[in-house]
């Protein structure tokens, strides 16, 4: 699995940092010590990153659901 951020590049550093860490699913207070903020600024860089339009693309391989075979992907490969 493979978590992609499109629109990335309108967010400063730190934004991503944050949005990366919420989308995997940490909470506002671990990010807050990781990154050494406060939790209040991790909520604020937060909806600030959330104003500025990303969107999350998790991409998953066929294989890992279980729903193609082998011989399904090495067609799609050609």
């Amino acid at each position: 699995m493979k978590i992609e951020i499109r629109g990335a590049e309108r967010l400063s550093f730190r934004e991503r940092q944050v949005v990366t860490l919420k989308e995997m699913g940490c909470s506002t207070g671990r990010i807050a010590g990781q990154l050494g903020l406060s939790s209040g600024t991790v909520s604020t860089l937060y909806n600030r990153a959330k104003g500025k339009g990303y969107e999350v693309v998790i991409v998953i391989s066929g294989h890992n659901l279980g729903i193609f075979g082998v011989e399904d992907e090495e067609e799609g490969k050609e």
